[in-house]
């Protein structure tokens, strides 16, 4: 795997960027973000890193990072809600990698400049509302991961409040509550700090599903959706959770029991009256089950951090992520050989599908084991001496 994390690092002008998956896929800003801990940081390649989140920084508009570079020189598309805020989280992955304070110094006021945006309003209704959640979504713009569409016609409209989002967002928040107090920025610290703290408050109130033992996937006014996705991982993973322990152990117990396939996350639970256990058939057919329980493996790395955090990263708990990851070594000669798939049939032999190499497959398993499974430690010399 790393080995495979080198094929996706290309050039864009005189930066780099990801491409996000062979054979088919471009640089995406969502898929960037996510993987980029996992595919430099974790690799000991931090030059890469800082070049890529140069690259993005400059091409900020609105407060918002692009989700698709088009190639043949076509304007970039900014239909994202969340690839701005995975912004945030590789930045604070590169300084703890690095300690490498200037560069992100210099790229605090662009920050501050986002978050600015979304507090004001940017495109497609992405604001902060009066509950300091941030609310997204305009009818036919499909802005979460969960992005498949047909026509007009988009299969899994998650306007208002996503939860993933929110823990993007209070993960955002925290992130630059601590660069004010580095950066010697009290105000804005103490405005970050009390914007954070409002938006734990209410998402507390909003998003917890008693009956279900876990998080709602979207909450809009008095909508709230039931249905068990893989989204709430994220609200648990991150370095900066909105969830106590209780709660948070819930949510792995129910994304376990419903979602873990040995090959990733199901992208919906198969109790669901919509879920689809297999990605064939023609066009239609595959882009209404991408996201309705077909499995997906980049959550894998989300979901052993959040298993690993919520058991104290005990002997018995590293065993069994261990064993997790053990499972993926006959996949790596599967598909594409050496890398992990975009995505699987949620049923039978979990048979892979998609892309045949994708970056935040490979990458979200690869920080995983460095950062959680085995420790490897901010030094990274053993990974980056095993390719020539």
């Amino acid at each position: 795997m790393v080995a495979a994390a080198d094929q996706y690092i290309v050039q864009r002008g005189e930066l780099q960027t990801i491409v996000a998956g062979y054979h088919w896929f471009t640089d995406w800003g969502r898929d960037t973000m996510i993987a980029l801990p996992g595919l430099t940081l974790a690799t000991g390649k931090a030059d890469v890193a800082r070049q890529i989140l140069e690259a993005f920084a400059h091409s900020v508009d609105q407060g918002m990072l692009p989700n698709r570079f088009p190639d043949a020189g076509e304007a970039p598309e900014f239909n994202t809600v969340d690839a701005t805020l995975w912004f945030f989280e590789a930045i604070r992955a590169y300084l703890a990698y690095t300690d490498d304070v200037e560069f992100v110094r210099r790229l605090y006021p662009k920050l501050k400049e986002i978050l600015e945006w979304h507090l004001h309003g940017t495109r497609y209704g992405i604001r902060v509302d009066s509950d300091g959640l941030l609310r997204c979504g305009e009818p036919g713009v499909q802005l979460t991961w969960m992005d498949a569409k047909i026509g007009d016609f988009v299969v899994t409209p998650r306007d208002g409040k996503p939860v993933e989002i929110q823990a993007l967002w209070y993960n955002a928040l925290r992130i630059m509550q601590d660069f004010g107090e580095r950066f010697a920025d009290p105000q804005l610290e103490a405005f970050f700090r009390e914007l954070a703290d409002r938006a734990r408050e209410h998402f507390d109130k909003q998003f917890w599903n008693e009956d279900s033992g876990c998080l709602y996937d979207v909450v809009d006014g008095s909508m709230q959706d039931g249905s068990i996705r893989p989204n709430q991982i994220l609200a648990v993973s991150l370095s900066h959770s909105m969830l106590p322990l209780d709660r948070a152990r819930r949510v792995v117990d129910v994304v376990r029991r419903e979602l873990l396939t040995p090959l990733g996350l199901r992208s919906l639970s198969p109790h669901d009256p919509r879920y689809r256990g297999r990605y064939e058939s023609g066009v239609r057919e595959r882009d209404t089950a991408y996201h309705q329980g077909t499995v997906w493996p980049w959550l894998m790395g989300p979901f052993m951090t959040a298993y690993l955090r919520v058991h104290g990263h005990s002997s018995e708990a590293k065993r069994q992520a261990r064993a997790w990851l053990e499972g993926f070594q006959t996949h790596l000669a599967n598909a594409g050989l050496g890398h992990i798939s975009e995505i699987a049939d949620a049923e039978g032999g979990h048979q892979p599908r998609g892309c045949i190499a994708q970056a935040w497959s490979v990458a979200e398993l690869l920080r995983a084991a460095v950062e959680d499974v085995y420790h490897v430690g901010k030094s990274q010399e053993v990974f980056a001496s095993a390719v020539p």
